[in-house]
């Protein structure tokens, strides 16, 4: 009843002005004690008498006070960039980033080779095969910074403005922008871009942005996403990512299909010529606005940037000796040990050199679709695992330059390993029902055959686990036990170098009774495949950041497993997984994302996805010595973007344009 009382009082003593503003009118009779929560007696609320009312003094309502809602609205951050857990290294007047030279000669051509034969120049769609290099003719409304975990800053956008919450993000364009038509950047041409991507656009995108509840262009320079309810601290940063697209260039244009035709960017290159199938070439823009920008000072040095297609793995190597094209990542072990044994690299006209980074290395596997009947069960999964000997692998055929890749974030302080303790623990016991019982009791762990009768204790258990799935040996064939239906499947793979790994894994197999058919297609075909999710198993590598989110959502959540076009090339469809994704977008600061982050890698861990493979912890890079880089390489790795062509070098080796 006092609660009643005090509910009407208070709703007698607020009223609306006609402009909506609220206006609350405080009377003395606060002072007097009569609201107070205890201490009121029967007598303080019995009804007053005339005669009692004329001797009680006169009380005087205050004055009221007016608070304009504008007033009440959250007190926002502007700033020049933004971080995803505390503060940014590079201060508002910043000149450039520590890893680029920001007197680095302009200038030069860039080749590079490339195994992707394309049919589209649009990158943004399931249609078609992009050519590469096509992100170069795209900026940002920021920039990631290289030495950083997760801190961007302004590019597009001059400056970013966001509450505590992160509830909504407002970016203010800098008015200089433009595309390479000259046409002013604006905010409708922000909103275009995102809504056109949602539309049409691959459905990567719609998941990647599917927190982000609508787009508005506030005015010519100002433009407003507002999320969905959650605590999402780095959607500000995913959609600081949007590659910026002229509107004004796709209206008339079906952006949905595959188009030849050169697309209008918003970045520091442009198409300059192409070649269905055979090259494209990229040249710098000449009046590119944001060149002396903070952040891209330094970079963008190449005059021209060409992509030489090459069909055959071989062929694009021998290209590279003979100078048709300057630099390489090789990514097999025993061609950089044997094949780099040529005169240019002996006299130092090529450098060979192996460039570590400090991210975490992602998962490099052999996938298992598991919308397959054959890979449903997680016991055979686990059970082909024992057939992938990477031990003597790395001796016989990697030359030891591997390590194995146990985790889904391998080589970082994310990884999951030993046994789980502290908030990992106390997260995963929140699902101990439904998570397998060992994964509490047991580190992580893949087969090894080099103990003593290592390869026979492992085949041994290998049969095991499939007979309690249900199938069975018979004439050294393993069949379905009910349906006597054979355990066979087929790799697909894209690359020529694999199939000799492949072909291990087949023999490995072949013990179990299991018949692995290996198919080689070309990329177009592959890309094409995997995105439909049309495959029984093919080799896929998840790459990691240093700061994991939202994408993980693309990778191996539930809305993903059966949407053409994400990561989620395992199908994994599991609740729990689904929670700890959330519970990873929702980290607060670091060490809670740490933690999270290892609880989501043991789950992924235990439910055998994958067939693990190896990681190297760097790049194999072969290059002409023609070029200039800056002496720091940052947390993040190298970039050749912020390389350059040398003058002089170029003229000697008459090499890179000069």
């Amino acid at each position: 009843m006092i609660a009643n009382a005090v509910s009407n009082l208070f709703s007698g003593l607020c009223h609306a002005d006609k402009k909506g503003t609220r206006i609350l009118a405080v009377t003395g009779l606060i002072t007097a004690g009569l609201l107070g929560v205890s201490g009121v007696s029967g007598d303080a609320l019995r009804p007053i008498s005339a005669a009692h009312a004329e001797e009680m003094p006169k009380i005087t309502a205050a004055p009221t006070i007016s608070v304009a809602e504008e007033d009440l609205a959250p007190v926002t951050t502007i700033s020049h960039g933004i971080s995803l857990y505390g503060d940014l290294k590079y201060g508002p007047d910043f000149h450039h980033f520590e890893y680029v030279n920001p007197d680095a000669p302009k200038g030069g051509t860039l080749v590079q080779g490339s195994s992707v034969s394309f049919d589209t120049l649009n990158p943004f769609t399931l249609k078609g095969t992009a050519a590469p290099g096509l992100g170069i003719m795209y900026d940002s409304l920021m920039v990631s910074s290289a030495d950083e975990p997760s801190s961007q800053y302004g590019l597009i956008a001059r400056s970013i403005e966001y509450p505590t919450d992160r509830s909504f993000v407002i970016f203010h364009l800098d008015p200089r922008a433009r595309f390479q038509d000259g046409i002013d950047i604006t905010a409708e041409d922000v909103v275009f871009s995102f809504n056109i991507l949602m539309e049409k656009g691959s459905p990567y995108y719609r998941q990647y942005y599917g927190q982000v509840d609508n787009v508005e262009a506030i005015d010519d320079l100002t433009v407003r996403f507002n999320f969905k309810p959650g605590n999402n601290r780095e959607l500000p940063m995913i959609v600081a990512d949007l590659p910026i697209m002229p509107k004004h260039y796709w209206d008339g244009r079906d952006f949905s299909k595959t188009t030849f035709d050169a697309p209008v960017g918003s970045g520091a290159y442009k198409i300059q010529s192409m070649e269905a199938g055979r090259r494209i070439t990229y040249e710098r823009v000449k009046e590119y606005w944001a060149a002396d920008l903070p952040v891209r000072r330094g970079s963008n040095n190449y005059d021209i940037i060409r992509y030489d297609i090459y069909r055959d793995l071989d062929v694009e190597r021998q290209a590279f000796f003979a100078g048709e094209y300057l630099i390489r990542s090789e990514h097999s072990s025993r061609e950089w040990n044997t094949a780099y044994n040529t005169p240019a690299v002996e006299n130092g006209e090529i450098k060979k050199e192996f460039l570590p980074d400090n991210l975490p290395n992602g998962m490099q596997a052999y996938v298992f679709n598991t919308r397959k009947p054959l890979f449903s069960d997680r016991r055979v999964r686990e059970a082909l695992q024992y057939a992938f000997d990477f031990e003597w692998l790395n001796r016989a055929m990697f030359y030891g330059a591997y390590k194995r890749n146990v985790s889904y974030f391998a080589n970082s302080e994310l990884a999951a390993t030993g046994l789980p303790k502290g908030e990992e623990l106390g997260i995963l016991k929140g699902f101990k029902s439904q998570l397998p019982p060992e994964l509490f009791t047991e580190p992580p762990y893949l087969p090894n055959f080099d103990p003593p009768n290592g390869r026979r204790e492992a085949l041994r258990h290998s049969i095991k686990l499939l007979q309690e799935a249900g199938w069975e040996l018979r004439d050294q064939q393993l069949v379905n036990a009910k349906t006597g239906e054979p355990f066979r499947f087929e790799l697909i793979i894209r690359q020529p170098g694999l199939e000799k790994i492949a072909l291990v894994l087949k023999a490995r197999l072949r013990q179990l009774g299991v018949t692995l058919d290996i198919r080689l297609i070309d990329t177009g075909q592959w890309v094409n495949r995997i995105q439909a999710y049309d495959f029984d198993m093919t080799t896929f590598w998840w790459q990691q950041s240093l700061s994991p989110g939202n994408e993980q959502q693309i990778f191996w959540s539930s809305a993903a497993a059966n949407q053409p076009g994400t990561r989620n090339f395992a199908g994994i469809s599991d609740p729990v997984i689904d929670e700890l994704i959330g519970l990873v977008i929702d980290a607060d600061n670091r060490e809670s994302l740490v933690q999270r982050v290892r609880a989501l890698d043991r789950v992924l861990q235990w439910g055998f996805y994958v067939i693990p493979q190896y990681y190297l912890g760097g790049d194999r890079m072969a290059y002409w010595n023609v070029f200039g880089r800056p002496e720091t390489v940052p947390l993040k790795g190298t970039s050749i973007m912020t390389w350059w062509i040398d003058p002089e070098k170029s003229r000697n080796l008459k090499k890179g344009g000069y």
